[in-house]
């Protein structure tokens, strides 16, 4: 089986080609509701592999002020940076998430870790507990179930992700999401971790 390169050009040629099955086309209920009752206006926040940026939409229009967005493909970029335009404090930055350097109060999690190469796992948790500042929160939605065809999405279990997360941060949530999106109910952990 041919092994995939994962790079800048091949998730730009996805989002050229409109390649993007995971989009689900609206905010993750799940995201959503728990910035609504655990996160501050004020909390500086970053979604890495932004997409399509429901998440940030939403926020921003609940009046969050500190949002950065990320991702890796040009061709998603302009578009999202387009529709946010030039003047709203929401950030776009075009970049590799192992590159970028910033901190942050809180990551947001959505179809992010799944589109890695699984060997990048411990290089994601070593960054994200980087990107964060001390007591740092990483949170969203992780696949609970395997995937029979190639990667990505790439899945994973409960079992292996406390083994991947526990050495760097505190697990406070790491339980079946109650609100996943209708096709992927039964199908996700939602995960509230604090970096130690």
């Amino acid at each position: 089986m041919e092994k995939l390169n994962l790079d800048k050009e091949y998730w730009d040629q996805r989002y050229r080609n409109q390649e993007i099955g995971w989009d689900i086309g609206y905010a993750s209920p799940a995201i959503l509701k728990y910035a609504e009752t655990v996160i501050p206006k004020n909390a500086s926040i970053l979604i890495p592999g932004c997409g399509n940026s429901y998440e940030a939409k939403a926020l921003f229009e609940q009046g969050f002020e500190n949002i950065t967005l990320l991702d890796i493909a040009p061709t998603l970029v302009d578009q999202v940076q387009q529709e946010f335009g030039e003047t709203t404090p929401v950030r776009i930055i075009c970049q590799d998430f192992f590159q970028h350097a910033e901190k942050y109060n809180f990551i947001l999690e959505q179809t992010f870790f799944c589109a890695l190469d699984p060997i990048l796992r411990k290089q994601y948790r070593t960054k994200m507990a980087a990107l964060l500042h001390p007591q740092g929160i990483l949170a969203g939605l992780l696949f609970n179930r395997e995937f029979t065809n190639q990667g990505p999405p790439f899945g994973g279990n409960e079992v292996e992700y406390r083994q991947l997360f526990h050495t760097t941060f505190d697990i406070l949530k790491m339980e079946d999401c109650y609100n996943s999106i209708p096709q992927r109910q039964g199908t996700e952990l939602f995960i509230e971790l604090i970096k130690k």
